[in-house]
């Protein structure tokens, strides 16, 4: 999720039952002081999503990270929920019929 301008300390991001929040709020003032003028921008506002998550996220090892303006939100799978690749074994008998 592109967040700019926003700091760890203006986002939350939570998992309650199967669904993930994530909220901020925005604080940007921009002042500029010149010879014949002084001008101030302020720019307030927040946010907040939801999204419901599948049933094989293992929430309780959720993470979350912000660099750069990008926040970046890990939900691994469960153990139960991760492909698993069974060897096929051929039967002797198999074998000496060929």
């Amino acid at each position: 999720m592109d967040v700019p301008g926003l700091e760890e300390k203006d986002v939350e991001v939570k998992v309650e039952d199967d669904t993930l929040y994530v909220k901020g709020q925005r604080k940007l003032e921009n002042e500029e002081k010149k010879e014949n003028y002084h001008r101030v921008e302020r720019c307030y506002g927040s946010f907040m999503r939801a999204f419901t998550l599948p049933t094989n996220v293992d929430a309780s090892k959720t993470e979350a990270s912000l660099k750069k303006g990008v926040l970046t939100v890990t939900l691994p799978k469960r153990e139960e929920a991760k492909p698993k690749t069974i060897q096929v074994k051929v039967a002797p008998e198999a074998k000496e019929k060929k």
